[in-house]
């Protein structure tokens, strides 16, 4: 099995992956989709939604094995938390 070099830092994967969501995809996949997970290659700024890590991730490693993919829970403020707690910003 084939090692990937990381090109970015995971705090520059974070940085962009905020900044690709919150500037260009958030407003498209948004409505209707509260709770499911949205990946984002960083650096081609594509995007896949899916209802588990796999769905979201896989076709983007399809098409970029190399991707350096964010992944987020749209609507809340972390994809996963110990507990079980809800991690939705309170408004």
């Amino acid at each position: 099995m084939a090692t990937h070099q990381a090109r970015l830092t995971m705090d520059e994967v974070a940085d962009r992956g905020t900044e690709l969501y919150e500037s260009k995809i958030r407003s498209l996949v948004e409505a209707g989709n509260d709770s499911r997970l949205l990946a984002i290659d960083v650096e081609s700024g594509e995007y896949a939604l899916g209802d588990t890590r796999r769905e979201a991730v896989d076709p983007l490693k399809a098409k970029n094995p190399d991707a350096q993919i964010w992944l987020l829970r749209i609507g809340h403020v972390a994809v996963a938390s110990i507990g079980g707690g809800d991690t939705r910003e309170k408004k």
